[in-house]
C-alpha cells in the first residue's frame, strides 16, 4: 500500500541545536496531531549531537523525517532542502532554535489552505518580541529599509515561522539569505501575502547564529541583488489558454 501524501509539511533547519531539535519535534507533532502532515528536519551540518538526537526520536515520532548535509550550507539551503525534499502542497517553516512557539504554526497553514491562490504566503508576524533590546531595534530598522527599497509588505520577515506554496517558492530563484525576502519575492512573482501575529519566546538552549553586525553586512549585499531581481522582473499579465 502506497503511503498517503501529507497536505502539510513542516521543515525545520537546524545547526547545532542539540536539546532544543528533540523537544521542538515533540511539539510540532503535538501541535499537528490528527491532521495530514509531516515533519523534515534538516541538520545542517551539526557539530554537536543534534543529528543523533532527531534519529534517535524517529520511532516514537512516525511522521519525523530526518536529512543531513554533509557540510553546513546555511539556513536558507537547509530549508530549500527541506522543501525540495518535502510532499506536501503546503509547507510551513520554523527556526530550529524553539523560539517560535510550534502551537502558532497550524494557524498560519490553515489560513493559506482557505486562501485563493493569489495567496502564496502567510507570515508570521512576532508581536511580543523575546530577544534583546537591541536586536529588537536593529530589527526593526533592518524592516523598514527593507520595505522602503524593496516595496515589500512584511513588518517581520525574520519570523522564522511561515507558511508558503511549495510549488510557488520552488519558482523563486534560489540565493543565499533566500528565507529572508520571501515576501518581496512572492510579490515580485505576481502574488500576495497575509500575515498573522505569533507568540515568541525566549531561546532555552544553544546561542544566536547571527550577529547584528553579520546581519548588516549580509543584508546590504542581499538587498542590492533583490533590488536587481525586481528591476528585471517583467510581468506577463493574464495568461490565457486555447
Amino acid at each position: 500500500m502506497n503511503e498517503a501524501i501529507p497536505d502539510i509539511s513542516v521543515v525545520v533547519p537546524v545547526h547545532d541545536e542539540q536539546g532544543a531539535a528533540g523537544p521542538l519535534a515533540r511539539e510540532i507533532a503535538a501541535a499537528f496531531e490528527g491532521r495530514s502532515y509531516e515533519m523534515v528536519f534538516v541538520d545542517d551540518a551539526s557539530r554537536d549531537g543534534t543529528l543523533a538526537e532527531l534519529r534517535g526520536l524517529m520511532t516514537e515520532l512516525p511522521t519525523l523525517r530526518v536529512l543531513s548535509h554533509g557540510s553546513n550550507a546555511g539556513q536558507s539551503r537547509a530549508v530549500r532542502t527541506g522543501v525540495l525534499a518535502a510532499r506536501g502542497a503546503i509547507v510551513v517553516t520554523l527556526d530550529g532554535d524553539g523560539q517560535n512557539p510550534p502551537a502558532d504554526a497550524p494557524k498560519l497553514a490553515d489560513l493559506l489552505a482557505a486562501s485563493p491562490s493569489s495567496v502564496a504566503l502567510v507570515g508570521g508576524r512576532r508581536a511580543k518580541r523575546q530577544d534583546s533590546e537591541a536586536k529588537r531595534q536593529a530589527s526593526l530598522w533592518a524592516n523598514r529599509i527593507r520595505r522602503k527599497l524593496l516595496g515589500d509588505d512584511a513588518d517581520d520577515t525574520g519570523c522564522g515561522l511561515k507558511a508558503f506554496r511549495r510549488d510557488v517558492f520552488l519558482r523563486l530563484p534560489y540565493f543565499d539569505h533566500l528565507h529572508r525576502y520571501l515576501p518581496a519575492l512572492m510579490i515580485r512573482e505576481g502574488y500576495q501575502n497575509l500575515y498573522l501575529d505569533v507568540d515568541h519566546r525566549h531561546r532555552e538552549t544553544g546561542r544566536s547564529k547571527y550577529t547584528n553586525w553579520g546581519r548588516l553586512m549580509a543584508s546590504l549585499s542581499d538587498l542590492l541583488g533583490v533590488m536587481w531581481l525586481k528591476s528585471r522582473s517583467r510581468p506577463p499579465g493574464a495568461i490565457s489558454e486555447f
